[in-house]
């Protein structure tokens, strides 16, 4: 426990109860921190209160356990944001025709500026273009509370490094990049991350802190782009690209492996990149090529798959209006049932579009609340399902899956995250 914080009088209150606030309310609840989860989804607080988690990451007992020590309380009611030490802005920043919609962090700090007294300290999560903290921020809070910060106040920056599903690197374990807008900022950020993380990694400023989450998810970005790309090529080329990558993965230095897939999605990538190439065009007036590279490629792989898929079905002299097809996985990725911007949307759209008789799987996904509610006709993984299917296409390779039974009893497989083998499957 750092010197920086008395947990048993320090409060926080952490904006926003998603998938990057909740783990960290949570988190600071067991470090000894009396915690407000504020959120204006008020059914999802109601949840929330009762003890029950949405997050696969944080499951019912942990929630359960900290609510029992009175430590942590989830409210809609803003009255609750009063007299706090720490507050932490975690709500989403989606694009909106390309552009940022900060309208979430606006009025995040909006009603924070509200409750804002001399001492306390606010620091922004939310990923967003360099800048956003101290130009967008503070003046909201400033004129919010009238006061002024850095002298008055502390703020700084820390970029959320949620990874769901990830069982190794967690919110816990995984190093923590801190900022502030001054020395003492800096100091009180850090301290409180000291006692949520593993490590914290300060910088100079909340500019290099942004640009650090941006650089991270762009990386991938183009990389993912890259090996997509090259996964299209390879085939009309007549090369297996999946084992030339795992080849090239042997080499101990100069290779990071990247692999094929449906395309991008989540709260990062496909969201992410984008705003600095916004932030690149608006102060600069130019163009974040390896970007806008990146987004063409990614956002077009569903249109592959769906190219795939009916190129196998026409081999087998069928079409894809009126025939079964099973889609595995609605999640962005594996053993989440995260489904924002998920490729598999897409891909769902496309057959629905098509007149398939569409049925998906996903035991992470509740389907009421899917993205692909009211589309297709959800099912469980069953031998009656693959065998009553004309093609299965494998978007998401969850372990809950069992992929075996799948090969073994299904006429075709499209897979597109090379889980499985057989001479009914092929790879995307």
């Amino acid at each position: 426990m750092s010197e920086s914080a008395t947990t048993t009088t320090t409060r926080v209150v952490v904006v926003g109860q998603g998938y990057v606030g909740l783990p960290l309310a949570v988190r600071a609840a067991e470090q000894g921190y009396d915690v407000v989860g504020y959120d204006l989804d008020k059914a999802r607080i109601d949840m929330l209160a009762t003890g029950v988690s949405f997050i696969e990451d944080i499951p019912d007992a942990r929630l359960q356990g900290v609510l029992a020590s009175g430590r942590f309380h989830p409210s809609a009611d803003a009255s609750d944001l009063a007299g706090f030490d720490i507050a932490v802005i975690s709500v989403p920043t989606p694009l909106r025709n390309g552009s940022p919609d900060l309208g979430y962090i606006e009025a995040s700090a909006a009603e924070l500026g509200a409750y804002l007294t001399a001492g306390a300290c606010v620091i922004l999560e939310s990923t967003t273009y360099p800048g956003t903290t101290e130009e967008l921020m503070l003046p909201i809070l400033e004129q919010a509370s009238g006061l002024t910060a850095g002298v008055d106040f502390q703020a700084g920056y820390s970029p959320e490094r949620i990874d769901p599903g990830n069982a190794t690197f967690t919110l816990e374990t995984t190093p923590k990049v801190v900022s502030g807008i001054d020395a003492a900022s800096l100091a009180r950020v850090q301290g409180f991350y000291d006692d949520i993380v593993v490590r914290t990694v300060p910088v100079r400023s909340p500019k290099e802190a942004e640009l650090t989450k941006l650089l991270e998810n762009t990386f991938r970005h183009v990389n993912i782009a890259l090996v997509n790309e090259l996964a299209m090529f390879a085939r009309d080329l007549g090369i297996d690209v999946w084992e030339a990558i795992d080849a090239a993965e042997t080499k101990p230095f100069g290779f990071m492996p990247f692999r094929p897939g449906p395309g991008v999605g989540g709260h990062c990538l496909p969201i992410d990149p984008s705003y600095l190439s916004w932030r690149v065009k608006q102060s600069l007036g130019q163009t974040f090529r390896f970007v806008e590279l990146a987004n063409d490629v990614n956002e077009h792989m569903p249109d592959y798959v769906i190219r795939r898929l009916v190129a196998a079905l026409n081999d087998r002299e069928l079409s894809v209006k009126g025939r079964r097809v099973l889609v595995l996985g609605l999640a962005y990725k594996r053993n989440t049932g995260d489904d924002r911007e998920s490729p598999s949307t897409r891909v769902v759209e496309l057959l629905s579009e098509l007149q398939a008789d569409l049925a998906v799987c996903d035991p992470h996904v509740d389907p009421a609340r899917s993205h692909a509610a009211g589309t297709a006709e959800h099912v469980e993984l069953t031998e009656a399902e693959i065998a009553r299917a004309d093609a299965v296409v494998v978007l998401v390779d969850h372990d809950a899956f069992d992929l075996e039974m799948v090969a073994a009893n299904a006429s075709y497989v499209l897979d597109t995250r090379r889980c499985m083998t057989g001479p009914t499957v092929e790879h995307l």
